[in-house]
């Protein structure tokens, strides 16, 4: 059996430069996925949380929706945090531009702040400033695979709130490979939201399947979440 050459480290400048490649190709050949999502919110201030397992459904360009599986918690949290969580995600992928968010030259400055070792991942870290004052930035720092190019972490704050009901919110990112994909599996945040005060947000993405262009299926759930 003849063993795999390992990848070549690549340079800083031809790490970022993959993965950015990467992640036009995904934006051009990634036609639908599912995936089970569990969203934790916690509200520090008032003592209240919940929990609340959805099956996410994603037909590309513009279609993301979401059916409820089961809820734990107190109901205030529910319909005042996750709900309102679950209808930003709609909304921004219904009003999404790839290339007005993409890790690009473009809308964002690079700076290169050197190599570490992150889940057991050789990466390349960079820092980030955006261009532009524009919802779908953040200021901070992305984590590159050095032998893969693959995005693994991305860490910061918006540079614009994405919503009115959002003062100020810091997250870090984790992704993974699924294929030939790149998918998100856990976000926290930390933000500051008007009426709840402070909120503790940790989402869970797990199963995730998708399907390229050529196998598309595009039956798939209608453009917004339903009654949760």
């Amino acid at each position: 059996m003849v063993m795999a050459a390992p990848l070549p480290r690549m340079a800083p400048e031809l790490a970022i430069q993959v993965c950015r490649g990467r992640s036009v190709i995904q934006a051009e050949q990634l036609a639908s996925y599912s995936a089970t999502t569990v969203i934790r919110a916690q509200l520090p201030d008032a003592a209240q949380s919940g929990e609340y397992e959805v099956q996410q459904r994603y037909l590309a360009p513009h279609t993301l929706a979401f059916k409820a599986l089961r809820f734990t918690g107190d109901a205030f949290v529910k319909t005042n945090v996750i709900v309102r969580f679950l209808q930003s995600e709609v909304d921004h992928v219904q009003k999404d531009d790839p290339a007005l968010n993409a890790l690009s030259p473009t809308n964002y400055k690079f700076s290169y702040k050197g190599t570490n070792e992150l889940a057991g991942r050789t990466v390349h870290i960079y820092q980030l400033k955006p261009r532009q004052k524009r919802v779908g930035l953040f200021k901070g720092r992305v984590y590159v695979d050095a032998y893969t190019g693959s995005l693994v972490r991305a860490e910061g704050r918006p540079v614009k709130s994405p919503s009115l009901f959002i003062k100020k919110i810091d997250f870090v990112q984790d992704y993974a490979d699924i294929g030939p994909f790149t998918f998100p599996v856990h976000i926290h945040s930390e933000a500051t939201a008007r009426i709840v005060g402070r909120a503790i947000v940790d989402v869970y993405q797990r199963d995730y399947q998708p399907v390229a262009n050529a196998m598309a299926n595009t039956a798939v759930a209608a453009h917004e979440v339903p009654a949760l």
